[in-house]
C-alpha cells in the first residue's frame, strides 16, 4: 500500500490501483512501476496491429497513480509527465512510427469538478503521433466514477474504438 495514504478512502484508491495493475497484466501489458513526485505509478504498455487499421500499429500506454485529491493543476502536471514519459519509451524511428495512445489516470476519493471537466473536454496531442486522454478515477463507497474524453480525435482517430475498449476494460 501507499505509505502516504491514510483512512478508508485512501485504502480504496490503493486497492483500485492494485486491481488496475492486475487487469493490465491479464490483458498482456508489460507493467513497470516508476515514481512521479515520490508517488508510485503503475504503467502498462502494449502494442496492437489490426488489419482494419491498414496494417498500422498503435502503442497504448496506461499511467495511473493515487493522489490525496485530484485538482486541475495536478491532473495537467501528471498528464504532461505521462506524455513525456511515454514519448521516451517509444520504439522505432521518429517520424516513421505509428500512433501512441496515452491514458494518464489519477485515482482519488476527492476529484475537483474542474479536473473532471478538463479530462472529459478533449484529448491532448503531442506532435502528430502522441495522443493522450487524461482520466480521473474517483473512488466512492458505491464504486468508482471514471471521467475521460470519449470522442473522436483528428489524429489517431482510426484507433479510437480500440482505445475506448481498452479504457473500459482497465478502468472499471
Amino acid at each position: 500500500m501507499n505509505p502516504k495514504s491514510s483512512g478508508p478512502t485512501a485504502d480504496a484508491a490503493d486497492a483500485y490501483l492494485l486491481a488496475l495493475q492486475e487487469r493490465l497484466t491479464r490483458d498482456g501489458c508489460t507493467v513497470i512501476s516508476p515514481h512521479w513526485k515520490d508517488r508510485p505509478v503503475v504503467i502498462g504498455r502494449r502494442a496492437d496491429r489490426k488489419a482494419r487499421w491498414f496494417g498500422t500499429k498503435t502503442e497504448l500506454f496506461v499511467f495511473a497513480a493515487v493522489v490525496p485529491e485530484i485538482d486541475l493543476v495536478t491532473l495537467a502536471d501528471f498528464t504532461g509527465w505521462s506524455m513525456s514519459y511515454a514519448k521516451s519509451l517509444r520504439r522505432g524511428i521518429p517520424g516513421a512510427r505509428n500512433a501512441a495512445m496515452v491514458l494518464p489516470a489519477l485515482v482519488s476519493a476527492r476529484v475537483h469538478t474542474e479536473a473532471a471537466q478538463w479530462a472529459a473536454q478533449d484529448a491532448r496531442t503531442v506532435g502528430a503521433t502522441l495522443i493522450g486522454r487524461p482520466l480521473t478515477v474517483e473512488t466512492l463507497p458505491e464504486g468508482v466514477r471514471v471521467t475521460m474524453y470519449r470522442g473522436q480525435v483528428p489524429v489517431g482517430g482510426l484507433f479510437t474504438n480500440h482505445v475506448l475498449e481498452k479504457a473500459a476494460l482497465y478502468f472499471r
